[in-house]
């Protein structure tokens, strides 16, 4: 009897369906203009959705806003038909990703499921969508012409760039209560775009294939959620 007593208060708590919230985010361009891993980082913020699926692996949706920022001077690589080596930018940026993330330990209070952990690292991986303000336009150095002793390439005028991503991440999380969590989480964003910068291919040298030579740019997220739509407690506990 004592035992079946204490079983049944060490899993009190319920289990929820899903969490919502928002956080802080630092972004940070990579890419032919930069020259290291966070130079340039950026202050942005973003909401986020995760749909519980077990206490190991949910399914995170996230919205975040932010500003993609460079300088061609500070790259280690020189562009000889960048003028001067003058060239800059500062873009507003909208990432939309939905990502699958697996938790290394089983996630909860301790009480809503056996064995679960307060804290746990987790991995994710995904695919999104990636918005790019470029308020100059976009340069594209692999068609254009001589000028002289220069080299002039094809402007464009528009300025929304649209492109896919995969994004790669690693995080952890922390159960602050039975509702409330925090996560701290590192992403890399690989695109599908040499044009998030406002200039495509400045080595003149043709790319082939999805991921060849394209840019990319990380995010650190701080976030925090609340935990919603509970679970019928008496329901037979994921296992």
């Amino acid at each position: 009897m004592f035992l079946t007593v204490t079983t049944a208060k060490a899993q009190d708590d319920v289990e929820y369906r899903m969490e919502l919230g928002g956080g802080v985010n630092l972004t940070a361009y990579q890419g032919d203009l930069s020259n290291s891993l966070f130079g340039n980082a950026q202050a942005g913020g973003s909401v986020l959705f995760r749909a519980i699926l077990n206490p190991r692996s949910a399914v995170r949706f996230g919205l975040g806003i932010s500003k993609l920022k460079g300088d061609v001077s500070r790259a280690d690589t020189r562009f000889p038909d960048i003028t001067d080596q003058h060239y800059s930018f500062s873009n507003t940026m909208a990432d939309l990703s939905v990502t699958y993330e697996y938790n290394f330990f089983p996630y909860g209070t301790g009480r809503d499921y056996r064995g679960a952990k307060r804290f746990t690292p987790f991995i994710s991986l995904g695919l999104g969508m990636t918005y790019v303000n470029s308020k100059n336009g976009t340069y594209d150095y692999s068609k254009g012409h001589a000028e002289g002793d220069d080299f002039v390439p094809e402007h464009h005028t528009k300025k929304s760039v649209i492109t896919g991503n995969v994004p790669i991440g690693v995080g952890v999380k922390y159960k602050l209560g039975a509702r409330t969590n925090i996560s701290l989480d590192w992403h890399l964003h690989v695109s599908f775009s040499d044009n998030l910068d406002g200039v495509d291919d400045p080595y003149r040298i043709e790319s082939t294939g999805l991921f060849k030579n394209t840019d990319c740019y990380s995010t650190i997220t701080l976030a925090l959620t609340y935990s919603l739509s509970p679970k019928c407690s008496t329901c037979h506990k994921d296992r």
